[in-house]
């Protein structure tokens, strides 16, 4: 079983940067491949990002590419989203999620966090 708590969602302009934070509490934490997600209103949950056991693969959607950063401190237990040049279309509430196999589909995950929502002003 697995808890995870996200942070560091906020209100940014255009152009600017956050770095979201995923808190687990699985004392197994270092087995579990990581993911992002976020929804926006009357959307579906997408994919953004995803990163392996032992942070040696990670994968990102063709949308935040380049843009965003997925890492992970396994002696903290903590995951983390760097995301720069923000933009209004990445308005959305944030989700963490973990499982044992690296995936970039929200069926293949199934421990969740409650999500930290993120506004991009223009």
């Amino acid at each position: 079983q697995v808890q995870l708590v996200e942070s560091g969602g906020g209100l940014v302009q255009a152009g600017g940067s956050l770095r979201l934070s995923c808190a687990a509490s699985a004392r197994t934490f270092s087995s579990y491949a990581m993911g992002w997600f976020r929804q926006a209103p009357g959307k579906e949950r997408e994919f953004v990002a995803a990163i392996s056991w032992s942070g040696g693969n990670t994968y990102y959607a063709d949308s935040v590419k380049g843009r965003v950063t997925i890492s992970r401190a396994n002696a903290k237990n903590t995951v983390y989203l760097q995301m720069n040049s923000l933009k209004p279309e990445d308005t959305a509430v944030y989700y963490c999620a973990a499982d044992f196999n690296i995936a970039t589909t929200k069926d293949d995950y199934n421990y969740w966090g409650q999500g930290t929502q993120v506004t991009v002003s223009s």
